[in-house]
């Protein structure tokens, strides 16, 4: 999950010639809705297209990005990675799906197959070929430099989003241009992701520089099908082809973003033709157009999304200390009710299980918190036994202290509006007061998640990567403090007995079937513990205009306008 504030000021970086329905099932809607569905160039593959059509596609963008240093802390945003990140940068990996429409790596355009997993002199390797054929836009190859000077940049640059990606990794052999040769300082199964959130940077242009004040306002270097134009702050973004991409070849001539304040100011250019795709997130606007029909074009809504929206506790904070509250909680809330009162117009109508997204379905137990059911008995016997007593006015009291507190959550989403809302008034129901207080996204996630000022918080995590793992949201070595440089990300304060150590083997076990079974272990522990509670899938959205034409379908991870390069304009 990031948060994003808009900037108004303008920036322009152009540079000629060097420019940069429930989990398990897809719901679709609209004219002639497509199932999400991935085509990628295969490994190694150079292919071009027979040349470009032209025009311009429009997409209407519904959050600004904070800045395009991806790696920077400032650099996490979906919405950027959709519009921008994966336009103009490679990685070693695509994110594509199988047969059985289970999500995978494969190796991108950017090697010449599949990386080599060894082990030399007792220790993980893990050796890249690149593509001879690939080079930035400015001509220059990409080598094995490039993926060392990345390396270095996250594990040793300042004001750095997430660490933890190269964190085993203790050298990279450059000596060979064509050839990475990486060790790992000890096992690690996650070693497919190392570049994939950031994509790899170029050492030719940035090496002695300051890689932020280079990139966070925009960058003229790409090595993907598109370069960034401009950036127009609090107004949008322009991306021309890339002529010097090695893959297949950006069709259209340009892709212009256009920046939306809300839901319903997006939907309404959608519907005037102004912007020829959106994403929007599953707010009820987007819910009512769907149900409403009429919109141009076609619509896509998949539920096996990488996105787990949560009621996150403050384990550390009163009442949710007592792992008897957080339970007693759990118990009161119809969380089905909810999901379905949110989504059930569009066919997701059951609460998400585990912490883990239903995109890791095979990596995680997707049942593990489904015995949380609206059960009012159950709230009564473990607050009763536990102490607490019902007032005259209907909540629950101990010594003294009502059963009181504050749910946080984001301003301005009708959505989650709507869900506090409900949640308070079953929360009453049961014995509960709660008082609800909306944030700026940039305060909440900025200000107050990371040091603990909440007692609990409406919002979602969002998977970058297919590899299984809570490690950087419910191990203890993950709460900010001293020990990591107060850059962990396990804001509820997590520290259940025997989580730590499974959570270890999900990271570092390369055998699959033993990572699986660490991961759901992990769950269940998670669970029992009742540590956080899951509400819903957050399901992904598409909406694709009459003006195009094209695979229209959502990436789990790059999003709906994942493949916009083999797009085209209808003439």
């Amino acid at each position: 999950m990031s948060a994003c504030s808009s900037d108004k000021k303008s920036v322009s970086v152009s540079s000629p010639g060097t420019t940069a329905a429930s989990a398990g099932s897809t719901a679709t809607t609209g004219a002639t809705a497509t199932t999400a569905a991935t085509a990628t160039t295969g490994a190694g593959s150079s292919t071009t297209t027979a040349g470009a059509t032209g025009g311009t596609i429009t997409i209407g963008v519904e959050q600004e990005w904070d800045c395009m240093d991806w790696m920077g802390s400032c650099g996490g945003s979906t919405y950027g990675a959709w519009s921008a990140l994966f336009a103009t940068t490679t990685r070693p990996f695509d994110f594509v799906q199988d047969a059985d429409g289970i999500w995978k790596y494969k190796a991108s355009n950017l090697l010449t197959g599949e990386p080599a997993l060894t082990t030399v002199g007792g220790k993980q390797t893990v050796t890249y070929k690149i593509n001879p054929k690939a080079v930035w836009s400015d001509g220059q190859p990409i080598t094995s430099t490039d993926l060392k000077y990345t390396w270095t940049q996250v594990t040793t640059g300042s004001d750095i989003y997430d660490t933890s990606v190269f964190r085993d990794v203790e050298s990279i052999d450059d000596s060979d241009p064509s050839t990475a040769v990486l060790t790992f300082s000890k096992q690690n199964a996650s070693w497919k992701d190392l570049y994939e959130s950031y994509g790899i940077y170029p050492a030719h242009l940035l090496e002695g520089k300051d890689r932020n004040a280079e990139t966070k306002d925009g960058y003229t270097w790409s090595a993907g099908p598109f370069k960034l134009e401009k950036w127009d702050k609090g107004v949008g973004a322009s991306l021309v082809r890339n002529d010097a991409y090695w893959g297949d070849k950006a069709k259209v001539d340009r892709v212009e973003e256009k920046f939306f304040a809300d839901t319903a100011a997006e939907f309404q250019a959608f519907k005037a033709g102004e912007v020829d795709v959106i994403g929007p997130q599953p707010q009820l606007d987007a819910i009512d157009a769907i149900n409403a029909g009429g919109l141009p074009g076609k619509s896509v809504v998949s539920a096996v999304t990488g996105n787990v929206e949560a009621l996150w506790l403050n384990n550390a904070k009163a009442p949710f200390d007592s792992k008897i509250v957080r339970q007693a909680f759990a118990y009161a809330i119809d969380r089905d009710a909810i999901v379905n009162k949110l989504f059930g117009g569009i066919g997701v109508n059951k609460a998400v299980n585990s912490l883990n997204p239903p995109i890791l379905a095979e990596f995680s137990d997707q049942a593990a918190f489904a015995g949380y059911k609206l059960d009012l008995g159950k709230v009564d016997s473990l607050l009763t036994g536990d102490g607490w007593a019902k007032g005259s006015d209907g909540i629950y009291a101990k010594a003294g202290q009502k059963l009181s507190f504050e749910m946080k959550t984001t301003s301005g989403n009708k959505r989650r509006e709507l869900t506090v809302q409900v949640l308070q008034q079953q929360l009453k129901t049961a014995g509960f007061d709660m008082t609800i207080n909306e944030q700026k996204s940039s305060d909440l996630f900025g200000q107050q998640l990371p040091p603990g000022d909440f007692q609990a918080a409406l919002y979602a995590q969002t998977a970058t990567t297919l590899s299984p793992g809570l490690t950087s949201t419910q191990s203890s070595k993950s709460i900010p403090g001293p020990a990591n440089n107060n850059s962990g990300q396990n804001w509820t304060r997590t520290n259940v007995p025997g989580v730590d150590a499974l959570l270890d083997t999900v990271d570092t076990e390369t055998d699959d079937a033993k990572r699986a079974a660490a991961a759901k272990a992990a769950d269940k522990l998670l669970a029992a513990d009742m540590v956080t509670l899951p509400l819903d899938p957050l399901p992904n959205l598409g909406f694709y205009g009459d003006k195009i034409s094209g695979d229209f379908s959502i990436n789990v991870i790059a999003g709906p306008w994942w493949n916009i390069a083999s797009w085209t304009v209808n003439s």
